[in-house]
């Protein structure tokens, strides 16, 4: 349960740090909050590190959404 509603989601691990970095949503069973399928939250400060440093190695990065629809 969230405060949008009852969201079934799956944990994004991270397996350079060893830590739960984010959420996924798999499936809303609220019809408003069907956008949400399939999206993903990362936490900002287990993703950039706590001294505000990038864990990425290269700067530039690559970065992907999780819908064939923003393409």
């Amino acid at each position: 349960m969230m405060m949008t509603g009852m969201h079934t989601v799956v944990d994004i691990f991270c397996v350079g740090c060893g830590s739960i970095v984010g959420w996924k949503y798999e499936a809303a069973q609220e019809k408003a909050q069907k956008y949400k399928e399939g999206k993903f939250i990362l936490e900002r400060f287990k993703v950039l590190g706590p001294d505000g440093s990038s864990y990425l190695v290269s700067q530039e990065g690559q970065v992907s959404g999780s819908d064939a629809d923003d393409a």
